[in-house]
């Protein structure tokens, strides 16, 4: 039992905190903290030592899960989990778990993970008061062998030996402890920041006469494809499928009269939180963790979907289909009506994560709003969701006189792969990252070119990167965007921000922060550029 418990203390001190670190050889290594931790129990007064134990081991547990927290994050968000801002999406990931295993497979998870969480700080704990009983009862020799790990130790970082996951004599949890303090102390100051920025708005006193003159009498069509990113257009493994529906899209448009410009934009977020990403586009601020979206949502900033509702020029519509509760934040955005998951008229399957199709919430917005006869412009932004992770099942393109009450999917989704079955390989899980995204691109694009006319302008861009198990760990928080207009006045109104012509920005193209979307639009289509 005394082995199995030093076995536990040291997989616990030694467990890295990212998920590409997660091999033998992080075990095989020297943890300062253990050292250190022998050495002053060994030096506390007999009556104190067993709940000095006790305490030390809740800590290490404590860091344990910490660890566990970063892994997650690590491989969804590419990020450690923050302390302070980011206990609200672990709500988000049990609503994931609801929408996906149902409320059964969501009670079972959080009862897991919470028996878990109970079991690692008792076992920690009782391990760490073992293994103390045990070095009291040998004290001498205990104290032998403290100063020969410590010797040890000290020789390895004098010597700076390494093994691939870092230095043999590892510090890994202090190391942890300190960037995470630093991390509060920042994130606790971040509220005080933003307050700041959000103050300066160069378009919260511009009278609505003068708010986007260049596109009166146009549909404006905001549209975001879920999970788009830099990697989908130039990683090898994508790149030559992407690049040829871009191409063959570019044509098709083309041959309809349309003409496209492209550039790159840095998002907020990687791997998840598209509605940061969604905000930060529409506000001009940067809204990168959930305190920041609360405060802006409460605010009375002027955003670019609102501008469009304050002229009193369009109508402004929502269509979210991955929102599946009350959505009060509709209105600080400024639409009108809001389409969500309830309410697309859709009676098929799910697919996966995604609720409704591509296809069918854009041909329910045909339908409810953009097929009517004499209305009003229209301003909407749309939310496609087919290509939001897990991409297993998808959906692929059906004739679009056959979409019908959706019932079309049924089929499609049995043949569909499963989850588990997408999963096993990287390979795999790539491969339907990028089918996902082609049917994407195919329904916005197969939308535009079966609908379109000359009044229509349409906005389309990425959210964020996917997951790092499809970009390899790559940094790069860049994400594609697009303007596709009929009227070669409104591309003549954005010549010189250095786009691209065509659907596929160039690898040199501008890169820009997704907070300086909102301004750069609202002054291209403003009189000021007249």
């Amino acid at each position: 039992m005394s082995l199995l418990a030093a076995g536990l203390l040291l997989a616990a001190l030694l467990l890295p905190d990212q998920p590409d670190q997660l091999r033998l050889k992080a075990f095989v290594r020297l943890p300062a903290e253990g050292i250190l931790l022998a050495a002053v129990l060994l030096v506390v007064p007999p009556r104190a030592r067993r709940a000095a134990a006790a305490a030390a081991g809740v800590l290490i547990g404590l860091v344990t899960l910490l660890k566990c927290l970063d892994i997650g994050f690590y491989s969804v968000l590419y990020r450690p989990f923050d302390p302070v801002l980011d206990w609200a999406l672990l709500g988000n990931a049990a609503d994931y778990l609801q929408d996906t295993s149902g409320r059964g497979g969501e009670l079972i998870a959080i009862a897991g993970a919470l028996l878990l969480s109970v079991a690692v700080l008792v076992l920690t704990s009782g391990a760490t008061v073992r293994l103390t009983t045990l070095m009291a009862r040998h004290h001498a020799r205990s104290v032998r062998a403290v100063l020969v790990l410590s010797t040890v130790w000290i020789t390895c970082v004098v010597l700076g030996l390494h093994t691939r996951v870092g230095p043999v004599a590892a510090t890994l949890d202090a190391d942890l402890l300190g960037d995470r303090a630093k991390q509060v102390r920042v994130s606790l100051a971040d509220a005080r920041r933003f307050r700041s920025q959000a103050a300066d708005d160069a378009f919260a006193h511009t009278p609505p006469s003068r708010l986007l003159t260049g596109l009166r009498g146009k549909d404006v069509l905001f549209t975001f494809v879920e999970s788009y990113g830099r990697s989908a257009i130039e990683d090898p493994a994508m790149a030559p499928r992407i690049g040829t529906v871009l191409k063959e899209s570019d044509d098709t448009l083309k041959a309809a009269g349309f003409r496209a410009r492209s550039g790159w934009l840095r998002s907020p977020v990687t791997g998840g939180g598209s509605w940061l990403a969604h905000s930060t586009l529409l506000s001009g601020l940067w809204i990168s963790n959930q305190q920041r979206f609360r405060s802006l949502t409460s605010s009375d900033r002027t955003t670019l979907t609102g501008s469009f509702r304050s002229t009193g020029a369009w109508r402004t519509v929502g269509v979210v289909p991955g929102v599946l509760v009350a959505w009060p934040e509709g209105r600080f955005f400024g639409l009108d009506h809001v389409y969500d998951g309830h309410h697309l008229d859709y009676h098929g399957p799910d697919f996966g994560w995604s609720q409704v199709p591509d296809q069918f919430a854009l041909e329910t917005f045909r339908r409810r709003e953009f097929g009517k006869r004499g209305r009003s412009p229209l301003m909407a932004e749309i939310i496609l969701t087919s290509s939001h992770y897990p991409w297993a099942p998808l959906p692929r393109m059906v004739d679009w006189r056959k979409l019908g009450d959706g019932s079309v999917f049924q089929q499609i989704r049995r043949e569909g792969k499963s989850q588990e079955e997408v999963w096993r390989h990287p390979e795999s899980v790539r491969a339907e990252y990028r089918t996902s995204i082609e049917y994407s691109l195919n329904s916005l694009v197969g939308f535009l070119r079966r609908y379109g006319n000359n009044n229509t302008v349409l906005v389309f861009l990425g959210d964020h990167q996917p997951v790092p198990t499809v970009t390899g760990n790559d940094p790069r928080q860049d994400v594609p965007v697009t303007v596709v207009a009929h009227d070669p006045e409104v591309l003549d109104r954005i010549s010189g921000w250095g786009w691209t012509e065509g659907l596929k920005p160039a690898a040199n193209a501008p890169v820009w922060g997704m907070d300086s979307f909102r301004d750069r639009f609202l002054k291209a289509f403003g009189p000021q550029a007249g």
